[in-house]
């Protein structure tokens, strides 16, 4: 209770002192800090290396500030200092050794301000050359390899065996592991250390030791030489091996029987283990072959299916000195029924219809032996071949391919193209699925069933087979067509039919295009089988005339006739109409002047006294009327003129123009015969001739070009 308002009135009695208000007010900066290695980043073991680290800062006050400087060694902290002067921080390393390898840095805390340094390496380098110490110059063989041992102190102990004898010179190194370097020190003193055999030795021996043949029974023993002496306690063991193969093992004596081969490696080893120590003997058996391995062939070296073959087995090389070749007997294996022996070796007999393997089995003295297997592959004959054309047509006049394949029969195969039994030309095939091309040109259709064609693959075969005689479509070009018009260009009117008919010679369907110049598409477009079509306009008028031509395509071509030019002429009737009004209007002219000099006669007759009116009646005529009438007497008379034949049309209808001819009588008892006479003609026109009967089938057309 004393304490607390002690410590009060020290904390106010700071608060309110004159020279805090200084330290209040001064403010600093950490400008820089940097770390160095002196002498040098990279020296020798045992030299003295100084850490120096240099803070540089900014302070607006007198009083020093309170500064703690760490050095650090990668992520440890190897030393602290708190320190209120503004000198270089020093951390020295004596003496420096590997260990002291590292990356360096410093930091600094002034206030809770912190700032750390970039990080500087240092290197020692050379190791302290270590010393060998060996507690024996002499030692037996049976030793271990030497060790290796990781440890944290700076001496290790091995213990070492040795597994051969003689001198042995021994040395040891050390690494230093500073991650992620590894530093390796000098070499140290060598020793020399002398390695003696022991007494102890395996023995192998191998009976009959005179010249083995196959055949022959082989004793093998494998024992212990000085068995008595053994400074070592550890178990003793033998191993009898024929190269990779254990035959026998046991521990103080083993025995083994075999039948000497020639085909088989007869290296023998007796291997002696003591401990560690391993000791091994061998020793290679020579052994001479009663026959060689056979060989088997085949005669002739190419058959085919069912065809006669001979398979022949033979030892080239026989031990005379321990049998005859009469001695060794020969089989095939697998039997084979269609095949019999001949003689010995060979076997004789038709070749099956599909691939065997043979091999030959030779046998004398308890000895077999195989040949290699031969392969017996029998070719098969070739099928009848087909033949046709590439793509199904040939077009006349133009180079074609003719393809020739057969489905069986093995390759090659040669193929021989023919003209009604002729050869023309030859080729090989060597490829499975590929066909004999040949190519050719026809000039008539007709020749294309000419062609046949032979295959062949076995030249013992005298007549090969033949294939049919080619059946293909020839199409023939097309020749250029002919545009013809109907009815003929002259007499193409209005409102009539035309048509229009392009024929050409060549194989259908051909397809025919009728143009118009001027007009993007064409007219009309239609596929037929026979070689000619028409195209067809209705009531022609001014806006169907001019300039056309067809176009005919099949499979081998496409031609152009030539151009027809249409111009459509005006339509009858309406000729006939213009003719009308003018026979009207010159009618009414003609009228008007007859009319005219009517009426000025009239008047001349009214002023004088007519003879006509003061005749007497005619006594003997009692009907005639005494009055004479003012209108004048009119005769008609029917005039026929034959109508000539309009050969603008066909058919044509005959016809007949009527003439009304008016015959004006002068009064009865004129004198005046040249008195005006009028005549009005009314003439009947024939009616407008029927339209182009339509064509309903091909028979109302020309004939049609072939």
């Amino acid at each position: 209770m004393v304490l607390l308002p002690l410590l009060t009135s020290m904390l106010l009695s700071s608060y309110f002192h004159p020279g805090s208000v200084v330290d209040a007010q001064r403010s600093f900066t950490i400008r820089n800090i940097t770390l160095s290695v002196e002498p040098s980043a990279e020296v020798p073991r045992g030299t003295n290396v100084t850490i120096r680290c240099t803070a540089v800062v900014s302070s607006s006050g007198q009083e020093p500030l309170n500064r703690k400087y760490s050095i650090y060694q990668g992520s440890n902290n190897i030393y602290t200092k708190n320190t209120i002067t503004s000198e270089d921080l020093l951390y020295l390393l004596p003496d420096a050794r590997v260990s002291n390898t590292g990356k360096y840095k410093c930091a600094i805390n002034i206030e809770g301000k912190n700032m750390q340094s970039d990080a500087t390496k240092l290197t020692v380098t050379g190791l302290s050359k270590p010393t060998l110490h060996l507690n024996k110059g002499v030692v037996s063989e049976d030793s271990k390899i030497i060790e290796e041992k990781l440890v944290n102190s700076t001496e290790v102990e091995f213990k070492l065996r040795f597994s051969s004898v003689g001198y042995h010179k021994v040395h040891c190194t050390y690494s230093v592991l500073m991650m992620p370097d590894s530093f390796k020190s000098e070499e140290s003193n060598t020793i020399t250390v002398s390695v003696k055999e022991m007494s102890i030795t395996p023995v192998l021996e191998i009976y009959p030791q005179s010249r083995i043949y196959e055949g022959d029974v082989l004793s093998i023993t494998c024992t212990i030489r000085n068995m008595a002496f053994n400074p070592s306690t550890a178990p003793i063991y033998l191993y009898l091996s024929q190269g990779t193969r254990l035959l026998s093992s046991g521990d103080t004596k083993v025995n083994y029987s075999t039948v000497a081969l020639a085909e088989d490696p007869m290296d023998f080893e007796c291997r002696l283990e003591i401990g560690t120590v391993a000791k091994v003997t061998t020793k290679m058996v020579p052994v001479t072959e009663l026959f060689s391995t056979p060989t088997i062939t085949m005669s002739p070296t190419v058959v085919f299916q069912r065809e006669d073959m001979s398979l022949t087995c033979n030892s080239e090389k026989v031990a005379s000195e321990r049998i005859n070749r009469e001695n060794v007997t020969y089989s095939l294996e697998p039997p084979n029924f269609l095949l019999t022996s001949t003689k010995p070796g060979v076997f004789s007999g038709k070749t099956m219809m599909y691939e065997f393997n043979y091999t030959c089995v030779a046998q004398a003295k308890g000895i077999t032996k195989y040949s290699a297997t031969l392969s017996v592959k029998p070719k098969v004959l070739v099928s009848i071949p087909k033949i046709s054309v590439v793509q199904g047509r040939a077009v006349l006049g133009e180079p074609f391919e003719i393809l020739c394949h057969s489905d069986i029969g093995s390759y090659p195969i040669n193929y021989t193209l023919l003209w009604d039994y002729e050869p023309l030309n030859t080729t090989t095939v060597w490829l499975p699925k590929e066909q004999a091309r040949f190519k050719v040109t026809i000039r008539r259709p007709e020749e294309i069933n000419k062609f046949m064609c032979e295959a062949k693959n076995n030249l013992k075969i005298t007549q090969d087979p033949l294939s049919k005689r080619l059946n293909a479509t020839v199409i023939v070009p097309l020749t250029e067509p002919t545009l013809t018009i109907l009815p003929e260009l002259a007499e193409v009117s209005e409102g009539d039919q035309l048509y229009l008919i392009c024929g050409t010679k060549g194989s259908p369907p051909v397809t025919f295009k009728f143009y118009r110049v001027g007009d993007e598409q064409p007219k009309f477009t239609t596929t037929s089988n026979i070689n000619h079509t028409h195209y067809r306009v209705n009531e022609l008028t001014k806006g169907h005339g001019g300039t056309y031509y067809c176009e005919a395509i099949n499979q081998a071509n496409n031609v152009f006739s030539e151009r027809v030019t249409v111009e459509v002429q005006m339509a009858l009737w309406k000729k006939a109409l213009i003719g009308g009004i003018c026979l009207v209007v010159l009618s009414l002219l003609v009228l008007g002047c007859v009319l005219y000099f009517k009426s000025k006669r009239a008047r001349v007759v009214r002023t004088a006294v007519s003879v006509w009116s003061e005749r007497p009646p005619d006594a003997g005529n009692d009907e005639v009327s005494s009055v004479v009438s003012n209108e004048p007497d009119v005769e008609y008379t029917e005039v026929v003129h034959p109508q000539p034949l309009d050969t603008v049309r066909a058919p044509l209808r005959k016809g007949t123009d009527t003439v009304y001819s008016e015959l004006k009588n002068p009064p009865h008892g004129a004198a005046d015969l040249n008195d005006y006479q009028g005549s009005v003609e009314y003439v009947e026109r024939p009616e407008a001739f029927p339209p182009y009967p339509e064509v309903n089938n091909y028979q109302d057309l020309p004939v049609p070009v072939e």
